[in-house]
């Protein structure tokens, strides 16, 4: 049993060092996820409370919300197949 945790562990610290490099190029210094597997729907903010008070509807069901002129958020769907 040991054996499947530690290479679930593994996996698991190997899929987040994928993603390390692209993350600490973000033009933001905090980065909060939501995923919604039964809708299959990423919500990424860039600050909490979020408060969008315009989204922008983007090509490839991407929506970008923002306050002013500052993105504050993105709403992904069809995450899973990206």
């Amino acid at each position: 049993m040991a054996t499947i945790s530690t290479k679930r562990t593994e996996d698991f610290i190997g899929k987040c060092m994928a993603i390390a490099s692209d993350m600490v190029k973000l033009p933001t210094h905090h980065v909060w996820l939501d995923y919604d597997k039964e809708a299959d729907v990423l919500y990424m903010s860039f600050r909490k409370p979020q408060r969008a008070t315009k989204t922008i509807e983007a090509d490839g069901d991407i929506l970008i919300r923002k306050d002013g002129k500052e993105i504050v958020g993105l709403t992904i769907m069809n995450a899973s197949s990206r």
